[in-house]
């Protein structure tokens, strides 16, 4: 837990997601919802087939970035809208082509502690 979760389009061809998730990560770590830092888990995904708006649009004029937040239950609507604005912030800061209308959304999830697992392999000396 936390699991962090960007998806972008593949026509962001320039687009740092190396220097997103690290901008991301401290966002979440800033919060002040998790407890070990060590815990965020971040990836990026390219979506090399998607469409913004009607398929007739020109897609190479349109592009996108979602971000999703995976936290165990618990924390107050406040907490999780405070992450939610703060994730958005750092995605308008980043840098994106000047040619693209890039389109930016934030969802957050709650994962039931009741069902989630989580296990690690300590390494060795």
């Amino acid at each position: 837990m936390p699991h962090l979760i960007i998806e972008y389009s593949g026509n962001l061809t320039d687009f740092d997601t190396s220097g997103a998730l690290k901008a991301l990560n401290q966002a979440v770590a800033a919060s002040g919802q998790v407890a070990d830092t060590l815990d965020i888990k971040a990836r990026a995904v390219r979506q090399d087939t998607y469409f913004v708006g009607e398929p007739g649009e020109d897609q190479t004029r349109h592009g996108f970035v979602h971000v999703t937040l995976l936290l165990l239950a618990g924390r107050t609507p406040q907490a999780k809208l405070a992450i939610s604005q703060s994730l958005m912030e750092v995605l308008q800061t980043l840098h994106y082509p000047p040619s693209l209308r890039v389109q930016f959304s934030v969802e957050l999830r709650d994962m039931e502690r009741e069902t989630y697992g989580k296990a690690f392999r300590p390494a060795s000396a």
